[in-house]
């Protein structure tokens, strides 16, 4: 394990590749505002957007403790999708029918929402609205996918998803691993730290005041407002909105949200610049991202400048706060030698950067968006590395109620949900690891004819 100074912005590819980013100083005064955000990802500043758009005269500020990007914003694969929570198998287990439904719909907003926001204010993140396929490798992960769609075309809402059979997806992306997938048009990849620094762009051209390198240290309530302290100066606000996700448990005094949700680690590699003859030998002209139908899910997505990202496939639980740098060099090594087991045409493609970081799950499985103790703190976690499309509208519905005003965002049923408690953080991490395991268990089961091939 290394410890790095979150000040650093090298820590994903596209930090790397963003090249050099200069940071916003960090708060040097003491200040009075309407509403204070902690943590400047795409839900704090999409919130800070959208509220100040909406109240051209409030008093705004966002702090974030590292640098725009450092966190999951920055450093995610940049699927803009309608995945939400686990499978729609499991939410509906939990959840029930009419509360999926929802829930799909919500995700088809969010994906629209972020696209338009992108084409109206111009944001240049590299933004791609060419879909998403969702592939199986074994005969037991084709006939689970085959239920899946047939679930959601009983429920209504399939909508642009079709099925597709093992010559059509060998024929699109050239692989023999696969054997069916579903496709999907109406969804997009971007490039999340040229997103993030975007809407840092965005949020300050409305008058917002940002200040990075900034943590917050305590907060302290009253009567009438509510204090945050940071190394530099206080903000005294009205209003307050942790958006931190995987970082909310090293939010000091606001114990309930450490029980709320779990830090868990995912990690990505991404190769070199593919000639045009390595593309060609593959297929994926279309330039889909995809995923497969593991428990333990690796993901796939071309970049811009003709690249492939891949992670997943495994999920680590650690007692490491999430702040901290954990290296992992064994689900490095599993992401390559997957890449090359689907794509042997590329077995001399050289790996050019390695990274990860955590991503917030709850107990519930599934994101929400909570008052805590009354309605001055709002609170947004849980997006199980699904957050992009998500929190971009999530920025919008927390506007909402920051004003007081219900819509049909508001009524989502995340929000101010009452979430089971996660136990300490002992149980946490039993728990984290057992239920990896059991995921390994359950995908070994299904891949076992695979085995040796």
């Amino acid at each position: 394990m290394t410890h790095r100074d979150p000040r650093l912005d090298s820590m994903s590819f596209w930090q790397h590749d963003y090249g050099h980013y200069s940071p916003n100083g960090p708060l040097k005064e003491d200040l009075k505002v309407d509403v204070a955000i902690i943590g400047g990802g795409f839900t704090g500043l999409n919130t800070a957007w959208q509220f100040k758009r909406d109240n051209p005269n409030a008093r705004v500020v966002v702090l974030e403790a590292a640098v725009i990007g450092f966190g999951a914003s920055g450093r995610n694969a940049g699927f803009s999708t309608r995945l939400f929570g686990l499978e729609p198998e499991m939410v509906l287990l939990r959840w029930g029918k009419q509360k999926l439904i929802d829930a799909h719909h919500y995700l088809d907003k969010a994906v629209a929402h972020t696209k338009d926001l992108i084409e109206a204010q111009g944001l240049q993140s590299d933004y791609r609205h060419t879909g998403m396929v969702r592939i199986s490798y074994s005969g037991k992960q084709m006939g689970r996918l085959q239920k899946t769609h047939e679930l959601l075309q009983q429920l209504g809402i399939a909508g642009d998803l079709t099925w597709q059979d093992k010559s059509r997806v060998q024929q699109d992306f050239h692989s023999e691993r696969f054997t069916g997938g579903i496709y999907e048009s109406n969804t997009g990849n971007l490039n999340p730290c040229k997103q993030v620094r975007e809407l840092k762009r965005l949020a300050e051209s409305a008058g917002v005041s940002i200040h990075e390198t900034s943590p917050v240290t305590d907060i302290e309530r009253t009567a009438s407002d509510i204090v945050l302290k940071t190394p530099g100066g206080k903000i005294t606000a009205d209003k307050l909105v942790v958006a931190t996700n995987a970082y909310s448990r090293q939010v000091p005094d606001t114990r309930r949200l450490q029980n709320r949700q779990y830090p868990l680690w995912t990690y990505q590699v991404v190769t070199e610049r593919l000639t045009a003859e390595q593309w060609e030998s593959i297929g994926w002209k279309d330039r889909q991202a995809f995923g497969d139908n593991r428990q333990l899910l690796h993901y796939y997505r071309p970049t811009a400048d003709g690249r492939i990202v891949m992670g997943g496939g495994n999920a680590m639980v650690y007692r490491t706060p999430a702040m901290d740098e954990v290296s992992s060099p064994m689900s490095w090594q599993h992401c390559e030698a997957h890449l090359k087991w689907i794509y042997p045409q590329l077995k001399d493609v050289r790996i050019a950067y390695r990274w990860g970081g955590p991503v917030s799950v709850n107990v519930d499985m599934v994101p929400e968006i909570s008052f805590v103790d009354d309605e001055r703190i709002i609170y947004s976690g849980g997006c199980f590395g699904h957050g992009v499309a998500l929190t971009h509208l999530n920025g919008r519905t927390i506007a909402d109620l920051l004003d007081g005003r219900k819509t049909e965002l508001t009524d989502f049923w995340i929000v101010n949900r009452k979430s089971i408690s996660m136990p300490n953080d002992t149980l946490s991490f039993v728990a984290g690891r057992v239920a990896r395991r059991a995921l390994q268990a359950f995908d070994w089961w299904e891949e076992r004819s695979l085995q040796g091939r």
